[in-house]
């Protein structure tokens, strides 16, 4: 089962009877995804933004957007229409394909990777990951890599608060951290 079969047939009723939705229509869903790659210093190597791109193509199979500077910061040598990043917006099933391959193949291959942080939700219900290499995608042979890079993944739901948009997160398996309630309390071993 897909996830987004999952959505309709699992999720959809366990988030109605948790917040008491009554119409389907008012529970949150994944409106969107967007990956970002900045390419901070290495802004004027065209071979490495074409690198960012092939990267990004290969993991999410859609084409990436540049993206320019809106207006000059001089502490940062940034000059206004200067490329600052590489990005893609994914919707429908690309977005639930993607999900899917990012809790259960690439977030278990990253290293040290011990569950995300709740921190990385807002108060919307969107959540926002970090990711220090590209190399925990499957799609991506270490061998083939020149250079290295990180990437931002954020998460767009509709929920309107962080309690749904957790739950919603948590029902479509992402890892998160469990509470530790000895911290919470302040007793320690």
């Amino acid at each position: 089962m897909n996830l987004r079969e999952k959505y309709n047939k699992e999720i959809l009723p366990a988030m109605k009877e948790k917040f008491g939705y009554k119409n389907s229509m008012a529970v949150p869903k994944l409106k969107q995804v967007v990956i970002n790659v900045g390419v901070g210093k290495f802004s004027k190597e065209e071979a490495y933004l074409a690198t960012v791109e092939k990267t990004l193509i290969n993991i999410t199979g859609q084409k990436p957007v540049r993206t320019k500077a809106k207006k000059s910061i001089a502490t940062f040598k940034i000059r206004e229409g200067m490329i600052v990043g590489i990005k893609v917006s994914l919707r429908k099933q690309r977005m639930y394909d993607f999900i899917e391959k990012l809790v259960h193949v690439t977030l278990p291959r990253t290293r040290d990777f011990r569950g995300l942080s709740t921190k990385g939700i807002d108060k919307a219900g969107n959540f926002s990951i970090g990711l220090k290499e590209h190399l925990a995608f499957p799609e991506i042979r270490p061998e083939d890599v020149e250079k290295n890079h990180g990437m931002e993944i954020c998460i767009a739901t509709t929920a309107e608060t962080k309690e749904e948009g957790l739950e919603l997160l948590k029902l479509m398996g992402f890892p998160f951290k469990k509470d530790n309630p000895a911290k919470k309390t302040g007793i320690t071993d």
